[in-house]
């Protein structure tokens, strides 16, 4: 048994903020922006744009995809940072929104990294035959977090959200394996600066980025080496990588471990920013929309995130 995607589906605010915009306020320039980061825009939500609305318009288009209603799906995944509410989660106002009669659904907080350990969750589940089709989302609204005079951070983020309709499968394709890891030494060195629990605020992202860039460049390396070895594969049979649409230098350097050409890599970040755990759907959903795969690739999906967090997932298309 195998988890297959069999729909993909994604959502970005209408309104789109360049650089240039970001210029007028923060004292930065497109140019410096973008040599640093790869961004040139990023799309920022209305007050009716909600972490639940954009995860409820995202699931819509991936259940239609997959050629199925709402009441097929089995279990719902949301993975995000930035929920409506501290309760009830973004997963059952989604469930709700849908209409779904039956099943369940739980949210799942790995920052940047939610999209993938949910993966790893529902491909239990679906190899374990516990479910059969299994939504999977990865929903973000950091507009609201982030300090919008901070140059530093604020140029970073954007709001967005992502699906996937994972389906029991005895076929070839489907998710090959996946693989998460986390270290909570380093938590200093990304995290909001609120909390329910403390501050009774959201707070705002802080950063220490050279730190970060480091780390998740090492990190993300030893994903790559891990999964690959472990399924008997290497870096020379991967056709295409997934990244986490964070920043391009740390895509770059990923693609440079897998010697894989530019134009083997799923490239997004310049048009929506980091939209943490919606990066990865995102992305997705662009590439499946231009039929950028064939039957048959194998695909490299990778994240990093606050926690730290990170892993990935080998899929065969």
């Amino acid at each position: 048994m195998r988890s297959k995607i069999v729909g993909t589906g994604s959502y970005l605010p209408k309104r789109v903020v360049t650089n240039a915009e970001l210029a007028k306020t923060v004292d930065t320039t497109d140019e410096w922006i973008y040599e640093r980061t790869g961004i040139r825009s990023r799309h920022i939500s209305n007050n009716a744009e909600t972490t639940s609305y954009m995860a409820t318009k995202a699931a819509e288009q991936a259940i239609a995809a997959a050629g199925l209603t709402p009441n097929d799906i089995d279990l719902i995944i949301v993975g995000t940072t930035t929920p409506d509410t501290s309760f009830p989660g973004v997963s059952t106002q989604v469930q709700g929104a849908l209409g779904m009669t039956r099943g369940a659904a739980f949210d799942l907080q790995a920052a940047c990294s939610g999209f993938i350990y949910g993966m790893r969750l529902a491909d239990m589940l679906i190899c374990s035959e516990q479910e059969k089709n299994i939504l999977v989302i990865g929903a973000e609204r950091f507009s609201n977090m982030v300090d919008w005079t901070d140059r530093s951070t604020c140029v970073l983020f954007g709001d967005g959200a992502g699906a996937v309709v994972l389906q029991a499968s005895t076929g070839e394709s489907g998710l090959i394996d996946t693989a998460i890891y986390s270290d909570g030494s380093k938590n200093d060195l990304l995290y909001a600066s609120g909390g329910i629990g403390t501050t009774q605020t959201i707070g705002t992202v802080v950063m220490q980025g050279r730190e970060v860039f480091k780390y998740a460049s090492r990190a993300l390396a030893q994903v790559v080496d891990d999964i690959l070895l472990k399924n008997n594969l290497t870096r020379q049979d991967v056709d295409w990588l997934v990244p986490h649409q964070a920043n391009k230098r740390i895509i770059d350097a990923t693609a440079k471990i897998l010697e894989l050409p530019a134009e083997k890599v799923v490239l997004t970040v310049s048009h929506h920013a980091n939209t943490s755990a919606a990066s990865i759907p995102l992305a997705l959903h662009h590439a499946v929309e231009r039929r950028t795969f064939k039957e048959g690739d194998l695909l490299l999906l990778e994240a990093f995130g606050a926690g730290f967090t990170w892993g990935g997932a080998l899929i065969r298309w």
